[in-house]
């Protein structure tokens, strides 16, 4: 524990939050600082408690995103076929040429009646993601996407190419509420819930930009064709912040083409800050995705700055909640953390998460530390090799298995926590 931890915990605000984040205090263990987190070129909203402010549910508006083809069940597509008067089989066809051919182009759908083609496309497919932008790095095998919304709103998924895999980082919020200070998506707050299509057609397009040979690879189509392979729900926003339309997103990756993606749900990776009910609720929807917590500190005197969520849920809650989910799904479940300088690598931190995940049992849990983006002069900065290698060994020294993460992105912005949506 740190010195700090036999003090009583007290809000802090303004001049006294700004005072504990001067890295003034040393790691009784190491003697190593202990920096305090905070917001760094932007004002952290704070509530009158003197705590970061919290968006768990968007602004009131009046206009939803359109109704799209990927919104719908096979049933739905079916029945508003048919108020198009036409036969329902016609469903299929465009769900084949959508999720199977990543197209809306009607000039490339040649089995539609000629005299429909158009009406067809413009009721099953409005206009969702424009792209705005794309930045290109590593040598063309990493790709973010600025996209455009209906109601202009910004959001940014990455695509990168492994060597085994081809992943995208999709987003599913239009900013995010929860109002971490290390995090460039929370800075502007939550504007809106991403609908269900609008999650998927992040995946189609990546899927056509694949097989146009944008990704490091050659033009290439057909059933045999590169597609994305591997989801992980770390983009902007909260994904258990807008549950439903989530959920419902898995859902439609999952079925069998064409009345979803195919994907197998292994290739999936849902993540999370801590919200607990909604932890609970991940195992009852019979998909076995990957769970994962970004958990960033195991004691929540640290965690509940660095992760203003903790306020609600502690730490043992959320890791409780986990170990649920690994209980009913058998999925081992990953534990997020950003290994940030001399504010969250302590070697006694890995101690203490080791311990709590070990007090839950062996076998059920991954710990993925990761490299932040590192930032000159910040207190945000990456932790240093000889402080990430002994945080990985004392983890496991305690039989956790541990595995750092490969970030991607960071020359464009488009690691963990970078993703923005900036348009200049």
């Amino acid at each position: 524990m740190t010195e700090r931890a036999s003090e009583p915990q007290h809000h802090r605000s303004g001049t006294s939050r700004a005072v504990a984040a001067r890295a003034d205090r040393k790691d009784r263990f190491t003697g190593r600082p202990q920096v305090r987190p905070t917001a760094e070129g932007w004002k952290q909203p704070m509530g009158t408690d003197g705590r970061p402010t919290l968006q768990f549910a968007q602004k009131p508006r009046v206009k939803q995103p359109p109704m799209h083809l990927a919104d719908m069940t096979m049933a739905e597509r079916q029945e508003k076929m048919k108020e198009l008067g036409l036969p329902a089989f016609r469903a299929k066809q465009i769900s084949v040429h959508y999720f199977t051919h990543h197209t809306t182009d009607p000039e490339k759908m040649s089995d539609l009646p000629k005299d429909r083609k158009q009406e067809i496309v413009e009721t099953f497919f409005p206009p969702l993601l424009t792209e705005v932008k794309r930045l290109v790095t590593d040598d063309g095998r990493t790709i973010k996407f600025l996209w455009r919304l209906f109601d202009g709103a910004l959001v940014e998924s990455v695509l990168m190419r492994y060597p085994k895999r081809i992943t995208l980082c999709i987003s599913s919020q239009c900013g995010c509420g929860m109002n971490c200070p290390f995090c460039a998506t929370g800075q502007n707050g939550l504007t809106r819930n991403m609908s269900t299509a609008e999650i998927l057609d992040q995946i189609v397009q990546a899927n056509r930009i694949i097989t146009e040979g944008a990704l490091g690879g050659t033009r290439h189509e057909g059933p045999d064709a590169e597609r994305v392979n591997n989801i992980v729900f770390m983009g902007m926003g909260e994904p258990l912040a807008n549950y439903k339309r989530v959920m419902n997103a898995v859902h439609r990756m999952v079925a069998d083409q064409p009345e979803g993606l195919g994907m197998s749900a292994r290739g999936i990776t849902v993540s999370t800050v801590g919200l607990v009910p909604a932890i609970r609720k991940l195992a009852d929807e019979g998909v076995p995705f990957t769970f994962a917590l970004s958990l960033h500190a195991p004691d929540d005197e640290l965690r509940d700055d660095l992760i203003p969520v903790n306020s609600r849920w502690k730490v043992d809650e959320a890791l409780d909640a986990a170990r649920e989910y690994y209980d009913k799904t058998g999925r081992r479940v990953s534990i997020e953390y950003a290994l940030i300088k001399d504010m969250n690598d302590h070697p006694w931190r890995a101690d203490l998460l080791a311990d709590k995940l070990n007090a839950r049992g062996r076998g059920w849990v991954h710990v993925n530390p990761i490299p932040l983006n590192p930032t000159p002069g910040s207190i945000w900065t990456s932790s240093t090799r000889q402080a990430t290698n002994e945080f990985i060994d004392r983890l496991e020294a305690k039989g956790i298995p541990t595995t750092l993460r490969d970030t991607r992105g960071k020359e464009i912005d488009g690691a963990c926590g970078q993703l923005a949506a900036a348009n200049d």
